[in-house]
């Protein structure tokens, strides 16, 4: 696929009326292929609006969302040819299941492509596979379980469409820590197994830190700043500026580091800040012995 990219992008809501507002404004950017990136924000910062661009459920106000060198928004045939590429997850997804089934839900997309059978059941278990769902639980009623296993079967059923582009609006919204982590793992192992782009809507910086490895962070509707992951944490002061903070890990190695502990502060997960701690405290213990 094509790499996509934004040109000049805009979103005004409700225009010409009282109650019209600009939800995105001026976004230029190119979406990096292959990589899992995290989209981070305040709540009305523009990264909802911003995503449902990338398949073509909103349309631009001006701008454009392009697929190589084509308007992806040309026609109606390049809208519907663009969907299929570009797999959504809303926020909350388990609220859209309806199927009798587990197995139903996760086959309502490929379904609709027409596929057969043959190939529906192989994309089902594949989907199944990657999200972690037992095949135990297939004809099982989804609306029976529980809301970790509901979410990983909403993310399934776009999954087994095989989008080349995997876009998910907070996915680990309202989960416990454990069923964030399989998500998040879940995530990190399909990317790695298909070469897909994964796109992921977060306000938090330890995810993002823990599983991204390039960041776009939007602000009042506009796009800040981009880059690789550690890249964006080291400009600390701009993401303090607009209050979005940076990942725990990082915050402790700073204030330790201004308490009079030399230790780099470039961290981003526990693992890399226990391996500095342990180095800073070994170099700290050779001197006192000297």
């Amino acid at each position: 696929m094509a790499e996509i990219k934004t040109e000049r992008l805009c979103h005004v809501y409700s225009v010409g009326t009282p109650f019209e507002k600009a939800a995105i404004e001026g976004i230029d950017l190119t979406l990096p292929q292959g990589q899992l990136i995290g989209v981070i924000g305040h709540t009305g910062s523009g990264k909802s609006t911003f995503i449902q661009h990338l398949n073509a459920l909103l349309q631009p106000t001006s701008g454009a969302v392009l697929c190589g060198s084509e308007d992806i928004n040309k026609d109606k045939f390049t809208r519907k040819a663009i969907r299929f590429k570009v797999g959504l997850v809303f926020q909350y997804p388990e609220y859209q299941l309806f199927e009798e089934t587990v197995y139903k839900d996760i086959a309502f997309g490929p379904t609709n492509m027409k596929l057969s059978e043959e190939e529906i059941d192989s994309r089902v278990r594949e989907a199944a596979g990657f999200t972690g769902i037992d095949e135990e639980l297939f004809e099982r009623s989804p609306l029976e379980l529980s809301g970790g296993q509901k979410r990983r079967i909403a993310i399934a059923g776009v999954i087994a469409m095989r989008p080349e582009v995997l876009v998910l609006d907070e996915p680990t919204a309202g989960l416990d820590p454990a069923g964030c982590r399989q998500i998040q793992e879940n995530l990190c192992a399909y990317r790695e197994k298909t070469g897909a782009t994964v796109i992921i809507v977060s306000h938090s910086m330890d995810d993002v830190a823990r599983f991204a490895n390039y960041m776009i962070v939007m602000n009042k509707g506009t796009k800040v700043t981009e880059g690789a992951t550690e890249e964006v944490f080291a400009q600390a002061d701009l993401l303090e500026s607009i209050h979005l903070g940076i990942p725990s890990v990082m915050a402790l190695l700073r204030a330790l580091n201004r308490a009079g502990l030399d230790v780099p502060t470039n961290a981003l997960n526990v693992d890399e800040a226990c391996r500095i701690l342990d180095a800073a405290l070994a170099k700290r213990k050779e001197g006192d012995v000297c």
